[in-house]
């Protein structure tokens, strides 16, 4: 990771991810409303929310993998339409497509997480193996380097993208669903990576239906509900069978009448 702070030109530090009255629709039909949003540097920022309440929408349109209609996104401190500099960035989807294609190694996987700093026509070099190699050994599958992703189970192939993310030396990593369907040894496996990533200085921006193991992380929770942020501060408690002793699982939905009081559904 560069380690650097984005600084204006007033010389305050600008926050890592910022969104002012941001709007994103499909089909003519708004699925963001007017939302606006700051992730300071050092942050873990987990969005929040039930399925279809528009959290991934709003990590896509900071990604720039959606156009908002109204608003503007900075990236350390640049607006999105000017950001370059992608290497900053590592980016963990909710899947890995491990189906199709020409089949890969667990380490080509990662590997790849490399070109965006390296770029295309550079060959690998020490730095690039030693990334490799580190990132392998963060999510625990130095082991299945050698082996095709294909064999691996859904949790671990999770942890290849993970490790193809923490390979690039990132300053922020944007994490769409991580531990969703994930066995819980993988579970447990990608928190300590992610907490690893913090302690060295990394910014964390995830969306997530339920947090499991990742709450200890969780330094600010935003909440989305109908493309609306509804709470942005402390991790809300889960409420009705969700605060039941045999579920952990933090699983905040649309606020009910009171204050702090969230339902389920």
């Amino acid at each position: 990771m560069s380690g650097s702070v984005p600084v204006n030109a007033a010389g305050g530090t600008e926050p890592v991810v910022a969104t002012d009255g941001v709007v994103v629709g499909y089909d003519g039909r708004p699925i963001l409303h007017d939302v606006t949003l700051r992730v300071a540097a050092g942050e873990v920022v987990a969005i929040l929310g039930a399925n279809g309440s528009g959290k991934s929408t709003l990590v896509k349109a900071t990604l720039g993998l959606l156009t908002p209609r109204h608003g503007e996104v900075r990236l350390f401190g640049t607006p999105l339409r000017r950001f370059r500099q992608w290497q900053r960035i590592g980016y963990v989807p909710q899947r890995l497509d491990a189906g199709g294609g020409v089949p890969a190694t667990v380490r080509e996987v990662v590997a790849s997480g490399r070109l965006a700093r390296r770029g295309f026509l550079r060959p690998r070099g020490a730095a690039d193996r030693a990334a490799v190699a580190a990132a392998l050994a963060d999510v625990g599958l130095s082991d299945r380097a050698a082996d095709p992703v294909g064999t691996l189970s859904g949790g671990q192939q999770q942890r290849v993208l993970i490790a193809r993310a923490l390979a690039g030396a990132p300053d922020l990593l944007v994490l769409d669903e991580p531990t969703a369907g994930v066995d819980a040894a993988s579970q447990e496996a990608f928190a300590a990576a992610l907490g690893r990533f913090v302690d060295r200085g990394g910014t964390v921006l995830l969306v997530a239906h339920e947090l499991g193991p990742l709450a200890p992380l969780i330094s600010r929770a935003v909440v989305v509900h109908h493309g609306r942020i509804v709470h942005d501060g402390a991790v809300p408690e889960p409420a009705g069978h969700h605060a039941g002793p045999d579920h952990d699982h933090v699983h905040p939905h649309a606020p009910v009448d009171r204050p702090g009081i969230w339902s389920a559904p």
